[in-house]
């Protein structure tokens, strides 16, 4: 007797795609590709400070960030660093605990409080920041000189478009639509 045929279930034929809708490459969308760089570079870069000092993305951009010797709010760094507040509170909680940082009551908002490095947190920037710079470079060689330039000129020239876009109003739902 010959093994017995399973059939395939049913597949509902999927809704044709009109002919005058646009096709999205995604490999070639802005958005995306810049995305998929920046994570790439950043968890690179994580590895080697993950490994070494024990800390996160989120904890090594608040460090970085304060590393001028800057005095900052817990909001001042997620808008510094473009973070959520939620991934900033979580990372000053570890980073409190693990003594990375100091926080005080700002001396005009006793609500605010202010935002400074240990001497071990600084340590660990003094430590980091050479391997940031030489890691960049190992990238950005893929450059010349000139193109490098013309990068940096082209992300400023992106970034303030993009925060443009960023404050207009959200279409309606009506106009979205139709």
């Amino acid at each position: 007797m010959p093994p017995a045929r399973r059939s395939r279930p049913s597949v509902p034929k999927s809704a044709s795609v009109p002919a005058d809708l646009p096709v999205l490459h995604l490999t070639r969308f802005l958005p995306y590709r810049l995305s998929v760089l920046a994570n790439t570079v950043s968890h690179t870069l994580a590895k080697l400070y993950e490994k070494r000092f024990g800390i996160t993305i989120p904890e090594w951009r608040i460090i970085a960030v304060l590393g001028g010797g800057e005095t900052m709010s817990a909001g001042e760094i997620a808008q510094r660093t473009a973070m959520d507040k939620v991934q900033v509170s979580r990372a000053i909680s570890r980073m409190l605990d693990s003594a990375l940082i100091l926080r005080e009551s700002g001396d005009t908002d006793r609500r605010k409080a202010l935002l400074t490095l240990t001497p071990k947190a600084l340590d660990i920037y003094a430590e980091i920041v050479p391997m940031a710079l030489t890691y960049q470079a190992e990238v950005t060689d893929a450059l010349s000189a000139d193109e490098q330039a013309q990068l940096d000129t082209l992300l400023t020239r992106l970034q303030a478009r993009a925060d443009q876009l960023a404050t207009r109003p959200a279409p309606a739902a009506a106009e979205a639509d139709g």
